[in-house]
Order: structure tokens, then sequence, then C-alpha cells
């Protein structure tokens, strides 16, 4: 029997096996395995993909060195980039640096040459220092690569829900979602790591759902009557591209912040999930099994093989100078840590040291090995400090899991306050004053909406066995639930960010249902728009509310508490 031939049996068959679960005929083999994605216009996509990314760049880009201080955690990270980027690994800083730097003195900022222990990866930070190259060590230069990175979020999402759902208006509608919320927008205007994790992420799950495609489609072409009989096609489906992209992607997204993992490990399930899916559609028996050997394992290369290398690989600064920690940080109290008594105090053996700084300094591939085993000790040492040392900690804007995606704490990053009437354009009353805020939160109607849409996603994705909303549900799980171990420790609000993403794909994918398939004028198309419009409306409407306490634009003391809604806000 020819391929051909093959095919159409397939197909014929295809209508008869089973019928879907709106109890209507399954449709045809070819039909399944299309992709949703080129249902559009390709050049008013990309038209319209141009115009959310310019809209986002120019809100992300609005006074974007104001206000000109280092906020929050901008203190570590900014001055680790620029470190980084002058001596190749982070030193630790005099005193005082950060005046300085503002004062713009970049002279005698370091204390000599010892390194700093820093606690998360260097990607993010790598980034930061590109912006810092190219503008200077002010807050533009160590804003200016989160902005981009903001930017080229949303115009992902436009073509990622454009993909998923068949629709440009919805892949319009996701863009413009991510570029009017609140903390994404807050995020890409700050040197924070989160935003870089959260592009990483978004980059990683759009290669796989590429991948996806492909995989589907070039599975269709080679089925035959033979290899359907057994494990369906093998030849020309090892090496995949674009899941070797998602390999980098998650590499760099670990390298930024080892939270990422998580979100490697749900989305390498998944994969093989679809995978094993592509075979059954096609006829295949016993598919996850199956898939499990001929799947499964060329991903786990793709994925986890491929993310491991890139990820000691953007530890390359750091393992050039892997001397230097030897000789300086090898004998820590991470290092010696053995538990921790009651009231944190910790109990360390003083003999304790990396097996490295006794060895005398190799050369040539016997020095390239001691250096990786130095930073297996060194994240050794970071591993401890996480999940040790911060179980003592405290902050004024820690908040719990379980609160995060309604916005129980927003995090406070900048504040000028008691401006007094009259100074600084302040039209308070005499008795009042004017402040200045950058609130780190979500816009209120997007997240409470997208925690409604992840819920139903969950039951549409288990009711219907849409992979769709399995995505959504899965990847914003991977990085919401895993926190929930962490929760006695320091742990904020807008580490949420990277669940974004997700969300936003649940509440497009909604809204996909609520509009129907039909595009002519029935009675649920039009209610659909009026409530998918009304949605969107209110969310541009709170948007426009909150951008003061977003951009640090002065407000009145009664102005600043019209929207500070609940006392945990404040």
């Amino acid at each position: 029997m020819t391929t051909r031939a093959a095919d159409r049996d397939d197909d014929e068959r295809a209508v008869t096996l089973g019928s879907t679960v709106d109890h209507q005929p399954l449709p045809r083999v070819r039909e399944r395995m299309a992709p949703l994605g080129r249902l559009e216009d390709p050049v008013i996509g990309w038209i319209a993909t141009a115009m959310v990314g310019a809209l986002a760049l120019f809100l992300r880009l609005w006074r974007l060195g104001s206000p000109k201080e280092f906020e929050f955690d901008e203190t570590y990270y900014a001055k680790d980039a620029w470190s980084m980027l002058q001596h190749g690994y982070v030193r630790d800083y005099v005193d005082k640096a950060d005046d300085a730097i503002i004062a713009g003195n970049l002279g005698s900022l370091w204390d000599g040459d010892k390194p700093s222990m820093v606690v998360h990866p260097e990607v993010g930070k790598w980034m930061i220092a590109a912006g810092e190259q190219v503008f200077g060590m002010d807050p533009l230069g160590w804003r200016i690569s989160a902005a981009i990175v903001g930017t080229l979020m949303c115009v992902m999402m436009v073509r990622l829900v454009r993909r998923i759902t068949g629709s440009m208006m919805l892949g319009v509608i996701g863009g413009l979602l991510l570029c009017l919320d609140g903390m994404h927008l807050v995020l890409s205007r700050l040197a924070l790591l989160d935003i870089f994790l959260a592009f990483w992420l978004l980059a990683a799950v759009t290669a796989l759902v590429i991948d996806r495609d492909w995989t589907r489609e070039r599975m269709t072409r080679l089925a035959t009557a033979e290899n359907i009989a057994t494990w369906g096609p093998l030849k020309g489906l090892w090496f995949r591209p674009w899941r070797l992209v998602a390999g980098i992607c998650f590499g760099l997204a670990a390298g930024t912040k080892w939270s990422g993992l998580y979100a490697l490990a749900v989305f390498g399930i998944l994969v093989w999930l679809w995978d094993s899916g592509a075979r059954r559609a096609i006829g295949v028996r016993l598919p996850v099994l199956r898939s499990a050997l001929v799947d499964a394992v060329p991903a786990f290369v793709h994925l986890v093989v491929v993310a491991f290398v890139v990820y000691v690989a953007s530890w390359t600064g750091w393992l050039m100078n892997a001397d230097k920690y030897e000789d300086q940080l090898s004998q820590t109290q991470y290092t010696q840590f053995v538990s921790m008594k009651p009231g944190c105090e910790a109990v360390t053996d003083e003999s304790k040291q990396w097996p490295t700084a006794k060895e005398k300094d190799a050369s040539g591939i016997g020095e390239a090995w001691q250096s990786l085993r130095s930073l297996a000790s060194y994240h050794h040492d970071l591993f401890i400090f996480h999940t040790n040392f911060l179980d003592c900690s405290e902050h004024t804007y820690q908040s719990q899991p379980e609160g995060w995606l309604v916005l129980n704490r927003p995090v406070g990053v900048n504040v000028e306050n008691d401006i007094k009437p009259g100074a600084q354009g302040c039209e308070a009353a005499a008795d009042s004053h004017c402040l200045r805020e950058v609130l780190l939160i979500g816009t209120p109607v997007l997240w409470w909406g997208g925690a409604l849409a992840l819920l139903y996603g969950a039951v549409v994705w288990i009711g219907r066995r849409d992979w769709r909303f399995g995505l959504a549900t899965m990847g914003a799980l991977a990085m919401w639930v895993p926190w929930e171990f962490s929760d006695t420790r320091p742990i904020f609000s807008f580490y949420a960010s990277a669940v974004t993403p997700f969300m936003i794909i649940a509440i497009c994918l909604a809204m996909g249902h609520i509009l129907g398939r039909d595009t002519g004028p029935t009675l649920r198309r039009t209610v659909g728009t009026v409530v998918c419009g009304s949605f969107f409306v209110l969310v541009l409407l709170n948007f426009a509310w909150f951008w003061p306490i977003w951009t640090n634009e002065l407000l009145t003391h009664s102005e600043w508490m019209d929207r500070m809604w609940f006392q945990r806000w404040i």
C-alpha cells in the first residue's frame, strides 16, 4: 500500500474511530493535526503585532530614568551587572557606593578584588549589563534591558495566542493585556531579575508550541500503514529544532533564577503527553508507552541536557575567576553549615572547606575541571543559603503564595513622602501633602479575572481534554505552587510575575469560548463580544487609574488613598 493510499485509509477510518466531547464526529487526521495559527493574513498579523509592540515600548520607556536612584533590589542587581561588565565577576563594593554611582562618580567603587557572595545565577545580570554597556551606569542604563525584554514579551504573547487560537484578534488582545498589566509594566522598568525569568520562560513555551505544530504536521506526512502498526513515524523526528530552542531558553531561564527549573520539569512532562497524543491521533496503539521510548528520551536530551549545558555555560565569567572564589569564599558559614538551632543560631563545622581550595592550581583541562568542581561547591553554599538562612529573615512586604493571584500584598519599591504643598507642583491642601510611589502590583481587574480564567481553564482541560488550557493551567501551577513550600522565608508577590503569561493565555482562551466559533451576527457572538469587550475596557480603565503609582507620578495624599483599595496595599 502506498503512503498516500494509507493516508486516505487512515483519514476515512479516523471519522469512525470516535467522537469529540461535544458528541460530534471526530475530524479527519489532517484536520486534527493542522495548526490553528495559519488561519489569518500574515501581513495584517505582523502589522498588528508591531503596533502592540510599539505601544508596549512607549509605555515602558516613559520617564524610565525616574526616579534617579536605586529602587528596591536594584542596588544588588544593577551593581552586580556593572561589576561583571568591568571585571567578569561580582566584586564587593565599598560603603556608600550607591551614592557615588548616583552622583556619577564611578571610580574606586570596589573593595579590592574580593568576590561577592551573590545568591542568584548570572544570565539576568548579564542582560542588565548589556544596557549599562550602551547607556552607562545610571538608572536608564540599568533599566533599559528590562524595558526591551518586557516589550518583546508583549510581542511574543500576540504570536503565541494567535498560534494556539487561530485568531489574530485574540492574539492582539493577549498582547495588549500583558502590555496593560501593572506588575509587568513595573518589572519592565526595574533592574530586577524576574522580568528576564518570565521572558525566557515565555520564549521556551512559545518554542514548544511551535515544535508541537511542526511535529504533528511532520508526523502526519510521514505516517504509513506499516509504521502506524508499530511505533508510528520515527525517522525525521529525532531532531527537533524548535525543541532545541526551548531547551536553550529553559537553560537561560534557570540561569536567571533557579525557579525556572519548575517550568522545565512540568513542560518536560507535557511535551511527552503532546507527542503521545499525536501518535494516538494517527492510530498508534499504546501511544503513551511507545512515546515514552521514542519521544521522551530525545525530548530529555533536547530540553534537560541542553538546558544543563547552557546553564553551566552561563557561569563562564565565574569559572574564569574561580581561583578568587576558592581563595575568599571557600570557608563561609554556608560551606561549614551543619544545622540550625532554635532562635536561628547556625551550627557550623569550621573544618569544612571546598575540596578545590586545598588543591594546587591546575592548568588546561585540569583547570577547567577544577573550576567546575568549585562551581559545584558554590552551588551547595547557595542552596544552603536559600533553604536555611533565609528562614531567619523577615521583610515588610513579604506575603504568602495563596494570596498572590488576588494581589493580597503588593511591594512598594520606592516612595518619596511628605512633599509639601507648592513643592514639585504639589496642589494638596495646606494641612496635607503629596507623594510619589512606585508600587509593584498587577492591574486588579486583570488579575482577578485571570484567577477565574485559570479555574475555568482547569475545568475545561479536564472535561474537554483541550491541550491549550492544559498549557495555561500547568504553566501557572508550575510557577506558583512550588512557592507554597518556601513560605517560611521572605517571599514576595511579584514572584508570581512568571504566572502572568499563562494567566493571560487562559483569559484569551476563555474569551474564545465565550465568543464561540461563528463569526456571523449570532446572539452568542453579540453577547460574547459585549462581555469580552467590557472586560477589556475595564482593564484599560483600571490601568489608567493606577498608572501614577506605577510610574512615580506626583499625587496628593487623598488621590493616593483613593488607589489603596485595601489596608494590605499600604
